[in-house]
């Protein structure tokens, strides 16, 4: 390694906004929506579900344009907070980044691969049993999601050009698969149910099932619902959502490496998040057109892409979807590793990390950060909880969104005179729309599904006295 401390500009606005689109596309939009569907229960709200996410996302993203201008730095948010609290609340994010919100997520989208890897060679799928070490159980599909991480991270630490690469090709192709299918949907499903669904139109209803003897639900009798009940279920049902539309801000970990980060920033955040809301909510309408809500509520394993593309390729569909999936997840967890170790690079330079990890190799990349991140998220790859955990810690990712908006506010009046070459688009009502909407979501979360919540505030307050003895050591 050397001892350089800077990174080389070599990103371009393509780029970037292949890394936003890339990162927030992996394999959410092919299952998540069976779990909406079964909690609101009806195509309406289904698909305001994914445009209340889609319109949370985009301000949010036009809000983190006027940050990234402003302090167009290597790890992004990290930085944002930093400036606009101070170190404590910079660094919980970055250990939540570390911990569990990137290590976890780069830990389900390389599961996620070997899942579906399996459907053409079911000897490494995750149901595979390999052998017991006592602590854990491995499973092949596990040992796949290692290998497939463990590769990009190597790929990454070559060089950001070799990352780019790929996330541009991958982000490209996934695209254009993704659009192929929904067209595909509309112009060849021999049978469409799109009328059969929409004569519930907006009427949230509640699946009144019975428990089968692997403790799944089956589907049995759709009942109205509203009040209390209905705003419960669209929280529930936002997690899949948010998840899937997570990570669009990985973009802005890397702003010392992207070439005028001041516009190309704000403007790849815009492109990315509207690229993947339109392509989300089209990849609903679709799933509407060709399933029944029945079907489209609980398809096998919530796998409702495949169930839609079984009927649009009745003999090839499992097979299209498996490779979908595996391009848009191997290039997903390409985005999420390349990014994430800059946070982490960014946190040492300030003495709150492993000094290690602030410098970087002779390919001018953070190569310690990323190795480290790879352990981390392996680690959770055989611990087999990173979904649990990851369903923990929406909660946290939505309150660091929220303060890091709020961060605009703050900054506002606390640097007044400090360049804004782009300014939060809509301020101040639409920053703080989605203030109101992101607290409300988290404040639902709290009252009807606790469990989404206090784990992932246990992960955040152990880094407070991590944090100290960081401090502590720093000031030796």
């Amino acid at each position: 390694m050397n001892n350089t401390t800077s990174f080389k500009p070599t990103l371009s606005l393509t780029d970037a906004t292949m890394i936003v689109a890339g990162s927030m596309i992996g394999s959410g939009i092919f299952i998540v929506s069976a779990d909406i569907a079964r909690n609101v229960g009806s195509p309406g709200w289904l698909i305001l579900v994914w445009l209340l996410t889609g319109f949370m996302t985009l301000i949010a993203a036009l809000s983190y344009g006027e940050l990234s201008a402003m302090f167009p730095k290597a790890g992004g948010q990290y930085v944002y907070l930093k400036e606009a609290y101070n170190p404590l609340i910079a660094f919980l994010y970055g250990w939540s980044m570390f911990s569990v919100i990137q290590t976890g997520t780069i830990a389900a989208v390389g599961v996620a691969f070997s899942k579906f890897l399996a459907y053409l060679v079911p000897e490494l799928g995750n149901n595979y049993f390999l052998f017991d070490i006592g602590i854990v159980k491995i499973y092949s599909g596990q040992l796949v999601a290692i290998f497939i991480i463990m590769l990009l991270t190597y790929v990454n630490s070559r060089g950001i050009k070799e990352g780019k690469f790929i996330q541009t090709l991958f982000t490209s192709a996934k695209l254009l698969a993704l659009l192929g299918l929904i067209v595909c949907g509309f112009l060849f499903v021999k049978e469409s149910f799109w009328a059969e669904n929409w004569k519930t139109g907006f009427t949230a209803m509640q699946n009144k099932g019975i428990t089968d003897a692997h403790g799944v639900l089956q589907p049995s009798q759709w009942i109205g619902i509203g009040g209390s009940a209905l705003v419960g279920a669209i929280a529930a049902a936002m997690v899949g959502s948010i998840f899937s539309s997570d990570a669009w801000n990985n973009v802005t970990f890397i702003a010392g490496e992207m070439k005028n980060p001041k516009r190309n920033i704000g403007l790849s955040l815009f492109f990315g998040t509207l690229i993947v809301t339109v392509i989300y909510v089209a990849a609903n309408l679709m799933y509407l057109y060709v399933l029944p809500l029945n079907e489209l509520a609980f398809p096998a394993d919530d796998r409702v892409a495949v169930a839609a593309a079984n009927k649009i390729f009745p003999l090839h569909g499992t097979i299209i979807i498996a490779v979908l999936i595996m391009v848009s997840t191997f290039g997903c967890n390409n985005g999420l590793i390349l990014a994430g170790a800059r946070v982490y690079y960014t946190m040492a330079q300030d003495g709150l990390f492993f000094k290690k990890a602030g410098v970087l190799n002779k390919n001018d990349v953070p190569q310690w950060a990323l190795w480290a991140q790879c352990i981390v998220a392996s680690i959770l790859c055989l611990s087999g909880k990173y979904g649990d955990l990851l369903d923990m810690i929406s909660f946290v990712v939505v309150i660091f969104y929220v303060l890091t908006i709020w961060g605009i506010y703050i900054l506002r009046k606390k640097q007044p005179d400090l360049p804004r070459p782009y300014k939060a688009f809509g301020y101040p009502v639409l920053p703080f729309v989605y203030i109101l909407m992101g607290i409300s979501f988290c404040t639902l979360l709290v009252i009807y599904k606790p469990n989404y919540t206090w784990p992932g505030l246990i992960i955040v307050l152990i880094g407070i006295p991590l944090y100290y003895f960081a401090v502590s050591k720093k000031n030796k």
